[in-house]
């Protein structure tokens, strides 16, 4: 019976979301550099977490009692869970960091491929494991009957600190293709995850050494330890460029057979690949279809595209429980100290866990209705450059100055000393 619930609930929890860069979009996302305007509440106390059973999504027989398994020993935990998040990599920093327009915005919010795999080393060494986004938070039912989020306690290898990993912009959108970003994920000869892409020449590339996916599955590969629940991270799409290379989109001012013919047949190549992400631990959440702006668009934009998201992405990836905030910006104004008819409108599609920028990994479970919000960090160049005080924000998980590779990026300030 327990497998069976373990099961249904793995159906249940496996909802979508999207990328960064909004429809016609050239730059990717801006989330603050130093602002704490997205910190922690002081004003709120996130609820007491509840006994509820974790990880029945990717291996149910960790007992929730604790215990050993495999000479391994497990214990509750009830602290933070931090949560970093990536855009894609970049794979050639000649191309990315070439002086264009679009260096710089890449230089801001991006990590190239070598400093993808120095933080993945440096958090592992750190004592950190990846657990799924939604084993962190159930949906449960009050004493009145009414549906609320209560925050699970883990139960994690002794010793270790649990980590969520999510990625924005796994659309892999054009303006990325010309400049030093993979093209999109394919399944290599061994029938892994691999990236394809052009090299600086011109010449095919495929491989699993220039996009952050794959790194993160290689290293898992060689560091089993670093994920013993078989998470890997949440991928966030947007829709209005396809899914993760794949133009698997529509155009609502004109659209041709022709046209449907191609996407039909991007449609069949993608699937293959959404279904190897999810065997291999990965999950899915929504950007929204558009990368569209939830703290100022209409309720009704927001409506239509949130059925388009469904359909387009949904319809390819399952349905998700996770909303990732484009350009972190918050439905109604102010989504932790309000319930406004946007954010409604978003649990009520099935919405449960909501997703920010901020200085730290902040999470709050909501009162009024069925929902909890969190915050996220972000290792970019953004940060990776910032001053002593956002090296200090991050120094739990790396030391920015043994990351970042300032022979490859601009020649722009760094605000940290020497």
């Amino acid at each position: 019976m327990r497998r069976l619930l373990s099961s249904l609930l793995a159906a249940f929890m496996l909802f979508s979301l999207s990328a960064c860069g909004g429809a016609g979009a050239q730059t990717p996302d801006a989330p603050p550099a130093e602002s704490p305007t997205e910190g922690t509440p002081a004003d709120e106390e996130p609820e007491a977490p509840a006994q509820v059973e974790p990880y029945s999504i990717f291996d149910p027989t960790v007992m929730p009692e604790g215990g050993s398994r495999d000479g391994v020993a497990y214990a509750a935990y009830d602290g933070v869970v931090e949560h970093l998040f990536f855009h894609p990599v970049v794979a050639y920093p000649e191309l990315a960091f070439d002086g264009d327009k679009q260096a710089d915005g890449i230089d801001d919010y991006m990590v190239t491929a070598d400093e993808c795999r120095k933080i993945l080393q440096s958090v592992y060494d750190k004592g950190f494991v990846l657990v799924d986004i939604a084993s962190i938070w159930s949906e449960t039912a009050t004493e009145g009957g009414a549906p609320k989020m209560v925050k699970n306690t883990l139960y994690l290898p002794e010793g270790k600190k649990p980590l969520i990993f999510s990625y924005d912009d796994t659309n892999y959108y054009p303006y990325m293709l010309e400049n030093g970003f993979a093209y999109k994920l394919v399944l290599g000869d061994d029938g892994k995850i691999a990236s394809f892409g052009k090299d600086p020449a011109g010449q095919e590339v495929t491989s699993r050494d220039l996009d952050a996916i794959p790194i993160l599955d290689k290293f898992v590969e060689e560091h089993p330890d670093f994920s013993p629940f078989g998470a890997k991270g949440c991928l966030s799409l947007t829709g209005y460029e396809g899914i993760l290379g794949y133009r698997t989109q529509t155009d609502t001012k004109s659209w041709t057979a022709a046209q449907e013919e191609v996407r039909q047949k991007e449609i069949e190549a993608v699937k293959p690949i959404v279904a190897e992400l999810k065997r291999t631990g990965w999950t899915f959440g929504s950007h929204t279809w558009g990368h569209i702006r939830l703290g100022t668009k209409s309720l009704e934009t927001i409506q239509a595209d949130t059925a388009r998201w469904a359909a387009e992405v949904g319809s390819l990836v399952g349905p998700t429980q996770i909303l990732f905030y484009p350009h972190g910006e918050r439905p109604d104004g102010d989504d932790w100290k309000k319930t406004g008819p946007v954010f409604q409108y978003l649990q009520s599609q099935g919405f449960r866990v909501f997703c920010s920028v901020g200085i730290n990994s902040f999470s709050y479970i909501k009162s009024d209705l069925c929902a909890v919000i969190c915050d996220r960090l972000h290792p970019d160049g953004t940060t990776l450059r910032g001053s002593e005080k956002v090296l200090g924000w991050y120094s739990q998980f790396y030391d920015a100055r043994e990351i970042i590779d300032l022979g490859v990026r601009p020649q722009r300030e760094v605000r940290w000393a020497p």
